[in-house]
């Protein structure tokens, strides 16, 4: 890159979505493998086998199955939106609204599993869709709401 690319303010179409990579594909990735790995086994037992399994004991497993899909699914939806009245995180089962006005500032600290938006009130909220290990990605996404952020800073009004 060259040396005056970071003078150069990020910009994006308004609304833009950021969510995580590595993480997501680590969940479809793990998740096939799991089943793959779950149905071979279940189909290698003999049927006298399959046939000494309790209602109970079945049901316990189809509750774990349901609920590691469960884990998977909330850390794969993972994503940070920008629009026009301002982001919208998703971490998890959870949603955050944040005006505009209110974002104070994004950061990724060097070693850190995700980015964090500090609010002018002084609370913080994890944005889990801009994973450190992400690299690049997560440091470009960074970059990009930062600028929306001193963006809208600057003008005062809505961005768009």
């Amino acid at each position: 890159m060259p040396a005056d690319s970071e003078d150069r303010p990020v910009t994006v179409d308004l609304p833009h979505t950021w969510r995580p990579l590595g993480v997501r594909l680590a969940v479809v990735f793990f998740g096939a493998v799991l089943a793959v790995v779950f149905l071979f086994a279940w189909f290698a037992f003999d049927q006298e086998v399959r046939d000494t399994y309790t209602p109970f004991q079945l049901g316990t497993l189809t509750f774990m199955i349901i609920g590691g899909a469960a884990v998977g699914y909330g850390v794969a939806r993972a994503r940070i939106d920008a629009t026009a009245q301002g982001l919208v995180i998703v971490n998890g089962f959870r949603r955050y609204e944040v005006p505009w006005e209110q974002a104070e500032v994004i950061r990724l600290p060097s070693g850190a599993p995700w980015a964090r938006l500090r609010l002018t009130d002084g609370t913080v909220h994890s944005v889990t869709a801009l994973q450190g290990s992400d690299g690049a990605r997560a440091t470009r996404g960074v970059a990009e709401i930062q600028g929306l952020i001193e963006q809208h800073r600057a003008s005062g009004a809505e961005l768009y």
